[in-house]
């Protein structure tokens, strides 16, 4: 935000070219460059707690590079969201790889102190494992929020080889602690083998509804959105999307691909749709580069993070125009 209370937007890629400077979240200021931000995206470079092909602790910066072809105008949501709000890249939170315990506590301190400025926050993974202490920390903020969970996973085991805290459990932990609304959880997207019935039972029971990849398919996106928003309701709103989510030929770049996957326009059409929804943060996570294709996965996820970013600033503008 400059001093004359407008909001600081992109570089103008008529004088400097999208190619050129540093990259930033589609260019936009950096956290230290404006006096204030409504949405701060935050890179968090962490992938210890994968239980396949690491890499994710990179996906945030190729998220960067990818948004430089991002423009300030979203027609899909008609709206600017960079006039709406001032959104600013608030850099990586800088956490402990060799400790998973220690990278939890770090990053949910990190993002209390992000929240307590009034800002939401758009997070740029790493691995899911880092969901649920943005949760906690947007829980203490909003009390328990309703959850819509984009992923070919369920990520509700209990424990893999003995940990409980890894990218396949954060919102069975989520839903012991008391921070996500169970009468509000809904998993999109879910697909591929299981170890066992015993896991739908299990996620069943701790209160999440399902909406598989194939149900998008045969339902069609706006009678899905018009599932979601009934779940969701008035609630705040947490969004968290694994990039594999997509089906592999649209996100390659990822730790755990699953065939059969939503494809970019559907997962972007049903963002769109949770327009008016109280969505009070999100996350991005699981994308992988080095396993990626002409930045085909990290493209995919910036357009995911723009049009989050979107909802969420036109928000904030009417909420300040509500008074």
């Amino acid at each position: 935000m400059s001093s004359t209370g407008t909001p600081r937007g992109p570089v103008d890629s008529s004088r400097v070219p999208r190619y050129a400077g540093p990259a930033t979240f589609a260019r936009l200021p950096r956290l230290d460059q404006v006096a204030r931000t409504d949405v701060a995206v935050v890179g968090v470079p962490f992938d210890s707690g994968v239980s396949y092909r690491p890499g994710a602790r990179f996906g945030g910066n190729a998220i960067r590079e990818a948004s430089r072809l991002l423009r300030p105008y979203n027609p899909a949501q008609d709206a600017a969201p960079f006039t709406l709000a001032q959104v600013a890249d608030a850099g990586d939170i800088a956490v402990n790889p060799f400790d998973i315990g220690e990278a939890v506590a770090t990053v949910e301190g990190a993002a209390d102190e992000l929240l307590a400025t009034g800002a939401r926050l758009m997070t740029l993974g790493g691995d899911h494992t880092i969901a649920l202490p943005l949760l906690r920390a947007v829980a203490r903020r909003h009390g328990p929020v309703a959850l819509l969970h984009f992923d070919a996973h369920l990520d509700t085991w209990d424990t893999y080889f003995g940990a409980a805290y890894t990218h396949g459990t954060p919102f069975r932990r989520a839903v012991e602690e008391g921070v996500v609304d169970t009468a509000a959880l809904s998993h999109v997207g879910i697909r591929g083998p299981l170890y066992g019935r015993k896991d739908l039972d299990d996620d069943e029971k701790l209160g999440f509804g399902i909406v598989t990849s194939a149900d998008v398919m045969r339902r069609g996106v706006d009678e899905v959105t018009d599932q979601l928003r009934q779940r969701i309701g008035d609630r705040p709103l947490y969004v968290s999307v694994d990039i594999d989510v997509l089906d592999p030929a649209h996100a390659p770049g990822t730790g755990t691909p699953e065939a059969g996957g939503l494809t970019s326009r559907e997962l972007l059409e049903i963002l769109r749709g949770l327009a008016g929804c109280r969505l009070v943060s999100a996350d991005l996570v699981e994308v992988a580069p080095a396993y990626d294709h002409a930045e085909i996965t990290s493209v995919a996820a910036s357009h995911t993070a723009y049009e989050l970013t979107t909802l969420m600033a036109r928000q904030i503008a009417a909420e300040r125009d509500a008074g």
